[in-house]
């Protein structure tokens, strides 16, 4: 089912909906995609079950909890082993700091989302967790000005 071409129109519109609001109950969601409640239930579960629908999560304001500064940043690697690459990205995959972390293609290697609570903690993260990380040849950092568009997939 993770084919896209296999979702028609209503799966689609279902999935508009519940990723706007994954709280729908179901008599709202089906109500706003033209269902009853009982085949949109049914569809909701081929859904999940397909693995479209991955999951459900809450959307957590980060200057609430006390990181409401955003910095993106980019690392190159001179890692030649695995061993060194799996050893980074298990290390710094485990940091709370860090909100998102991704291997790219081409330069830079990673790209990685950090909320912190000022640039205090931001500096404090990256000199005692980031820059002395075994393979790690380049950090640029790029603080975020405003957040314009977020979407959650």
């Amino acid at each position: 089912m993770r084919n896209v071409n296999r979702l028609d129109a209503i799966d689609r519109e279902i999935l508009f909906h519940l990723g706007r609001d994954g709280r729908l109950s179901n008599v709202d969601l089906a109500g706003r995609v033209g269902l009853t409640p009982p085949p949109c239930l049914r569809r909701v579960k081929r859904l999940e079950e397909a693995g479209v629908i991955a999951g459900y999560r809450a959307v957590i304001d980060p200057a609430a909890t006390g990181r409401g500064l955003e910095v993106l940043i980019d690392v190159e690697i001179q890692a030649q082993d695995l061993k060194t690459v799996q050893e980074f990205e298990t290390t710094v995959a485990g940091y709370d700091e860090v909100t998102e972390f991704r291997r790219l293609f081409g330069r830079p290697d990673y790209f990685i989302r950090v909320a912190v609570a000022d640039h205090a903690d931001f500096e404090a993260f990256l000199s005692t967790k980031l820059i002395g990380l075994p393979g790690v040849l380049r950090v640029e950092s790029h603080l975020t000005m405003k957040k314009i568009k977020a979407n959650m997939w």
